[in-house]
């Protein structure tokens, strides 16, 4: 009986302490979470619109951001980087000017004075995808020298060790950091294999055009190659029309990155277009994205005073490691 009455006080006692606490002592992080991020404004600019990694942030981060009471807006610069300086330029003048700016760098040096310019006008600077000469409040996207060496196993795994051990790059150009560093990651691993040689090194400027061209002209002067490592999926389909073209297909193993996307990857690697993707994660970097902006949007850094590196884990998708889980799927995204 006593220790009914000792339980039954004790849930007397707590009822009325808590019935005293105001209303926002419960939980202020809702209201502190509202105040900090509503109407907050984001803007991204990525060399075009027009493709899946693009389209995959937009579509992962359109539906993020208005939950929060956010505005976000894209610009197409559709691959001119003029017209890229010019939507960063005016999204800095704008009014309201953006809290956060998302920028798809197309090479190491051509946006960073704008940039700089944006953080000292206030705003937040994310570098998504291709890494730049500049201190971004946080960069997102893949170890490009680890996936060059993962791609330069994979080549060395493809050919075999009865094989030419010949390996031909597509390289996409000479400004690039995705090129460059994804280059340095493959003769690091190279040099590792022994016998293993690349006998050609053409560059592509990201043209699936020109891709196949010089896909066609290195199987010539090349025939015994076994693999060919294309720097990107989007210009790799023209080296892999290139070698269907050659009758080599089987014969000559296709390795390329991507983001992850479910037709441009594991439906090509399902259809013998690629032998092997090696791909960053489109869904991590924007879920990456979208919890630093809160992160930074919430605290008392000022833009410029971070600088972040969130590398997301690379993937090596193959006939062997594919699963339903290791593509993510455009069309679906952008029906929802």
């Amino acid at each position: 009986m006593n220790i009914l009455k000792s339980a039954i006080g004790a849930i007397a006692i707590a009822t009325a302490t808590f019935a005293a606490l105001p209303a926002a002592a419960q939980d202020p992080g809702p209201e502190a979470y509202k105040n900090a991020l509503e109407g907050k404004r984001i803007v991204m600019v990525p060399m075009a619109m027009g493709f899946d990694l693009a389209q995959g942030w937009a579509g992962y981060l359109s539906k993020e951001i208005p939950n929060f009471g956010g505005v976000f807006e894209t610009r197409d610069p559709n691959w001119s980087v003029e017209a890229g300086a010019q939507a960063i330029a005016e999204a800095i003048t704008s009014d309201p000017k953006p809290d956060v700016l998302i920028v798809m760098a197309p090479d190491m040096n051509s946006y960073s004075k704008l940039m700089r310019r944006a953080q000292k006008a206030g705003i937040f600077v994310f570098l998504i995808d291709n890494p730049a000469n500049f201190k971004a409040d946080a960069f997102f996207g893949g170890d490009w020298t680890e996936m060059g060496r993962i791609e330069a196993k994979e080549a060395v795994r493809a050919c075999g060790e009865g094989s030419s051990k010949q390996i031909g790059l597509v390289q996409g150009d000479q400004t690039n950091a995705t090129s460059l560093f994804q280059y340095n990651g493959i003769v690091e691993e190279m040099a590792k294999h022994d016998g293993f040689e690349i006998v050609a090194e053409p560059f592509s400027n990201w043209d699936a055009t020109t891709s196949r061209t010089v896909t066609t002209t290195m199987l010539q002067q090349h025939p015994d190659i076994c693999a060919i490592i294309d720097f990107w999926d989007g210009d790799a389909v023209g080296a892999a029309a290139a070698i269907r073209e050659a009758g080599l297909s089987g014969k000559v193993h296709l390795i390329a990155n991507g983001g992850g996307e479910k037709s441009a990857n594991c439906d090509a690697i399902k259809n013998g277009t690629y032998g092997a993707v090696v791909s960053t994660s489109v869904r991590r970097e924007s879920y990456d994205m979208l919890a630093m902006m809160k992160y930074l949007l919430q605290s008392n850094v000022k833009p410029g005073d971070a600088a972040t590196y969130i590398y997301t884990e690379t993937d090596t998708i193959n006939d062997m490691t594919m699963t339903d889980s290791s593509c993510w799927d455009l069309s679906a995204l952008t029906a929802q």
